[in-house]
């Protein structure tokens, strides 16, 4: 059995999460490629090639594979996927619009947000919000299948030799272009790989609060921001802070909830984090009832005596 998995990647860099997926498929099969698709990319298949564990890495190199758009991604990795019996994806946006389209044209069942490998052809995901866990076996020849990063370790990005091999590069599909892309810009760690996060919920009462209450732990804590979906459809933070199970999935070594209530949205996407800190003044909130440390207070108390203590 071989694995492939489909490299998240900015031309430049190896995104950490594909990490993630090598430990996955490594315990679905015996050889593990990794497919990098892009334009100019090389450095990033180089970089994949010394990832531990990866035997071999298939180089798609063309301009209209720049951007990965979902059509020209697909049609590349159907063109190698007859070689395989597993086809992972990171579950990031681009692997949750890439692996469909996969995984239809084989006529095959996606298995999404995986969370454990329990044998080759069966697996654990979550279901109801996190409340459940459905263990599914597939009887697919090939099974496509996306990986919750935080809960695989990330496989190491050294010490691996495997070859590179340049393969054909599809055509342009023409069923999409690539217009334009703004990317905010931030000096807080990337929210899905940060060992600490700082979020905030409805409570924080406007976007400027948001900012000048968050701001300073984080930066005192070299953490990352977060917000809840009340905060965000607030305005008060913007939609890539989100974490819950319609944003982003964490488990960082240390979770600060701050001003969350702790809807079931919520926890499901942060509640395998190390450990949770939530403060709230309402005693009756759901998050105490996961949190390993809660303080019953006025975060706007609480947040500058902790700032201060840290200080000191």
């Amino acid at each position: 059995m071989t694995a492939l998995i489909v490299a998240e990647h900015d031309n430049t860099h190896l995104n950490a999460l594909t990490l993630n997926a090598v430990t996955a498929a490594r315990a679905c099969s015996d050889e593990v490629h990794i497919l990098v698709s892009g334009h100019q990319a090389r450095q990033v298949a180089e970089h994949a090639a010394q990832v531990a564990g990866v035997s071999k890495v298939l180089f798609a190199d063309a301009p209209h594979l720049a951007e990965q758009l979902a059509e020209n991604t697909a049609a590349q990795v159907l063109a190698q996927a007859g070689n395989y019996t597993h086809i992972l994806f990171a579950a990031t946006s681009n692997g949750k619009s890439i692996a469909p389209r996969v995984a239809a044209r084989l006529d095959v069942a996606q298995i999404s947000e995986i969370t454990a490998v329990v044998a080759p052809d069966t697996f654990e995901r979550p279901i109801y919000a996190g409340n459940a866990i459905a263990t599914i076996k597939s009887d697919d020849p090939i099974k496509v299948l996306t990986v919750r990063s935080t809960s695989f370790a990330a496989g190491a990005d050294s010490g691996g030799n495997a070859a590179i091999d340049n393969v054909v590069s599809v055509a342009d599909s023409g069923m999409s272009s690539f217009v334009s892309r703004e990317v905010s810009k931030s000096d807080r760690p990337e929210l899905a790989a940060a060992r600490i996060i700082v979020s905030g919920g409805r409570a924080l009462g406007s976007a400027d609060k948001f900012q000048s209450t968050l701001l300073p732990l984080a930066e005192k804590l070299g953490a990352a921001l977060g917000a809840s979906r009340a905060a965000v459809d607030s305005g008060y933070a913007p939609n890539d802070l989100q974490v819950g199970q319609t944003g982003k999935i964490v488990a960082p070594d240390l979770y600060i909830a701050c001003g969350i209530s702790g809807a079931i949205q919520h926890l499901a996407g942060m509640k395998d984090s190390k450990v949770i800190v939530a403060i709230n003044k309402d005693a009756d909130a759901p998050i105490f009832a996961i949190a390993d440390y809660g303080l019953e207070a006025d975060l706007f108390t609480a947040i500058p005596e902790l700032l201060q203590a840290l200080q000191d």
